[in-house]
């Protein structure tokens, strides 16, 4: 289950719309409305994008009148960066290993 939600969530940061419109949400709820104004397209459009989303249990929608409004869900993206740190440590101590060697060389030639 946790693998699925994993996947769900990496699909749907994968594309740049959906990445910008999260990034939207992480200031504030917004209206479907508001997330497709600043990538020029239309509501059906921008839907499509907020349905992925929420399908990945990314953002919450709700209705107040004839209005959507989107609120980002953090627990899912919580999940994504524990997976992520993994690799970041990863990253972290190979480049440690190659500033060490690169001072090393640098030393050596002095």
């Amino acid at each position: 289950m946790v693998e699925e939600q994993l996947n769900s969530a990496f699909h749907a940061l994968a594309d740049p719309t959906r990445r910008g419109m999260l990034a939207s949400l992480a200031l504030g709820e917004k209206s479907v409305g508001d997330l497709a104004a600043p990538f020029r397209m239309t509501f059906a459009g921008a839907s499509k994008h907020v349905k992925v989303l929420e399908n990945a249990g990314l953002i919450a929608r709700r209705r107040v009148g004839r209005m959507q409004l989107c609120r980002i869900e953090p627990a899912p993206l919580a999940e994504a960066q524990q997976w992520l740190r993994q690799w970041e440590r990863y990253w972290t101590e190979n480049l440690d290993r190659l500033q060490t060697l690169v001072e090393a060389n640098a030393e050596k030639e002095r």
